[in-house]
C-alpha cells in the first residue's frame, strides 16, 4: 500500500489558503481515480482507492499543520507502511508559483508540517513540493501562506493539481523523475512579470 498525504489546515476558513495546496492536490487525485468516500480516521480524513494497480490511501491530517506528523504516523503504523511508500504534497515557498519538484528526504526548510512529520517518522519519505512563491521578506511569510490564492492564481493552481492527478501513476510506480517531468509538461509554471519573478522565487530555489 502507498500512503498519499496532503498537508493543510482543516475547516472552510483555510480551504483556499496557499498553505492548503496539498489538500487541493489530494482532492484532485481522489476525484480523478474514483477513491471511496472520505472518512474520519487516523486524526484525519482518508479515502482509499487504486492507482496503476496499486492500493493507495489518501490522507488529509485534521490536526492543523503543526501536528500533521501525528496523523501520518498513526496511519503508517496501522498499515505498516514504510516511509519510502509515503508521498506528501505540500506548499513550497522556495519554488516559484506553479513549479513542481519531487525529492526524497532532506530538511524541513522551515515548513511546520514537514517538521512535524520528521518528528514522528524517518526523514526519507517522498515529497511533492508545490511552488507558491516567496513574498520576498521573512516577516511577510506567515500572512502569505495563510491567505487565499487570488482569482488569477487559481488557474495555475487548478492546472497543477489536475496535472498531478493525471500523472500520479508514475509516482505510484516509483518513477519520481518521470512524474515530475510529466506534471510540468502538463502544467507549465506561469510566466511571471520580471519585477515579481525574483520575489516569487524566494531567496533561492532549493531544488
Amino acid at each position: 500500500m502507498l500512503l498519499l498525504v496532503g498537508l493543510g489546515n482543516p475547516g472552510a476558513d483555510y480551504a483556499k489558503h496557499r498553505h492548503n495546496i496539498g489538500f487541493m492536490a489530494l482532492d484532485a487525485i481522489a476525484e480523478r481515480h474514483k477513491f471511496g468516500p472520505w472518512k474520519k480516521k487516523f486524526q484525519g480524513e482518508c479515502a482509499d482507492g487504486t492507482i496503476a494497480g496499486v492500493k493507495c490511501l489518501a490522507l488529509k491530517p485534521q490536526t492543523f499543520m503543526n501536528e500533521s506528523g501525528r496523523s501520518v504516523a498513526e496511519a503508517a503504523r496501522f498499515f505498516k507502511i514504510p516511509d519510502a511508500k509515503i508521498i506528501v504534497f505540500y506548499d513550497e515557498l522556495d519554488l516559484a508559483p506553479g513549479r513542481f519538484r519531487m525529492k526524497t528526504g532532506g530538511g524541513s526548510a522551515g515548513h511546520n508540517g514537514i517538521r512535524s512529520m520528521m518528528a514522528h517518522l524517518e526523514s526519507d519519505f517522498r515529497r511533492g513540493r508545490m511552488g507558491i512563491g516567496h513574498p520576498g521578506d521573512k516577516a511577510l511569510v506567515h500572512n502569505h501562506v495563510l491567505s487565499d490564492f487570488g482569482k488569477a492564481e487559481m488557474k495555475w493552481v487548478d492546472g497543477l493539481c489536475t496535472a498531478i492527478a493525471r500523472a500520479v501513476g508514475m509516482a505510484v510506480m516509483g518513477a519520481d523523475e518521470k512524474f515530475q517531468a510529466e506534471v510540468m509538461r502538463l502544467a507549465p509554471a506561469p510566466k511571471l512579470d520580471p519585477r515579481k519573478a525574483a520575489r516569487s522565487a524566494g531567496p533561492a530555489e532549493n531544488e
